[in-house]
């Protein structure tokens, strides 16, 4: 039985060790996911009390960050793995690429919300010239 626990425990900290690089990213993709959450929350309640209606925290909004959150960061540790182990001798740098990709949209829904929850015209006319951006690059290819 000791065998089997310091097997694994050797395991455990050799998956630790593989992926400690990775930890910056993933609290900088936490940090984009839960701040979008909050002002969602925010965003929610504010549009709740403009409409007159009572507003309340429903468990499963939560439930559903607590999920993207788990697959967002076993889909960082796969790309991860894809970078280092498999495709070293290509230098893709998929991890930081995926990272930057959730991090581009959950800040474009931090600009959704900030327009729900504020209406003020500078944060409108942002949304505006960052769609009209996506449009023309998506165009241009």
């Amino acid at each position: 039985m000791e065998v089997l626990y310091k097997y694994i425990n050797g395991c455990v900290a050799g998956l630790v060790a593989l992926f400690t690089p990775l930890v910056p990213l993933v609290w900088c993709v936490v940090g984009f996911i839960g701040f979008d959450f909050v002002t969602g929350v925010m965003a929610s309640r504010v549009e709740a009390r403009r409409a007159g209606q009572a507003w309340y925290l429903e468990s499963r909004e939560a439930w559903r960050t607590v999920e993207k959150l788990g697959f967002t960061v076993a889909a960082l540790c796969m790309a991860y793995t894809i970078d280092v182990l498999v495709l070293d001798f290509l230098a893709l740098n998929l991890t930081k690429l995926f990272a930057g990709f959730v991090c581009g949209v959950e800040m474009w829904s931090f600009i959704e919300n900030a327009c729900r929850i504020s209406d003020a015209p500078l944060l409108r006319h942002i949304r505006r010239v960052v769609r009209q951006r996506i449009k023309e690059e998506v165009k241009r290819k």
